[in-house]
């Protein structure tokens, strides 16, 4: 290939531009700085339709708390929704050591379906899970049960589904289960059957926080996530 004569301040003139076995072939103008023509690249972002891709929402990160071999994986999006979590998680698990891992919020009509799915799932990853189908006794009153369930977890759930959507304008249990779990940093929304944009529509407040989609990934995945978020071992 023909390098150029004048590769660092270019050349003087177009006489001299002419001359030169590189430049000669770019046309009747000449260069006053830098000699060689501009060079295509691929920006590390990516492309697509002419536009940069946000990579810091796609692809694979791995948190720090994630088990050396997960079968799971998690976009970068997920490890900051999750981050705060985990924090709270290690901070209170020092002071309070005994705490239940989680605390399972959700609609009552879920109770028998995919709430009692996400359930055992998290149990048989090793998640010790408050839920009312087992932990609310015959006799004691609900709301009571339910204030000592929240106050002996790590974390709250709110397995949020068509059912909780038609719940929370209602004000019933759920939306106090719900006030209490929305003044912690140990929140997070599981979106089922439906969207976080209809979950903004009923309740803004929890549907700003970032949580996880089983539009994106099985119920049983999720567990997993749950399960080394809490695992302090």
């Amino acid at each position: 290939m023909a390098r150029c004569t004048a590769p660092i301040r270019g050349h003087k003139s177009a006489s001299a531009a002419a001359s030169c076995p590189a430049c000669s072939g770019f046309g009747r103008g000449y260069r006053s700085h830098g000699a060689y023509p501009p060079t295509s690249y691929t920006s590390v972002q990516g492309t697509s339709g002419g536009k940069s891709k946000d990579r810091g929402q796609t692809g694979n990160a791995k948190p720090s708390w994630s088990r050396s071999n997960s079968s799971v994986s998690y976009t970068p999006k997920q490890v900051r929704a999750l981050t705060p979590v985990r924090n709270s998680v290690e901070t209170l698990s020092e002071k309070l050591p005994d705490l239940r891992d989680v605390f399972l919020c959700h609609a009552w009509d879920d109770r028998k379906g995919v709430a009692k799915d996400l359930h055992d799932h998290l149990e048989t990853q090793g998640v010790s899970v408050w839920f009312s189908e087992k932990d609310v006794v015959l006799g004691v009153p609900l709301l009571r049960a339910i204030d000592k369930g929240l106050a002996n977890s790590k974390v709250g759930i709110v397995l949020v589904t068509p059912a909780m959507l038609r719940r929370l304008p209602a004000e019933g249990v759920a939306d106090k289960e719900l006030s209490v779990l929305l003044s912690r940093e140990r929140l997070i929304p599981i979106v089922h059957q439906t969207t976080y944009d209809a979950l903004r529509d009923v309740s803004p407040l929890l549907g700003s926080r970032s949580g996880l989609d089983t539009a994106e990934e099985p119920l049983e995945d999720l567990a997993i996530k749950l399960a080394e978020l809490v695992d302090l071992g």
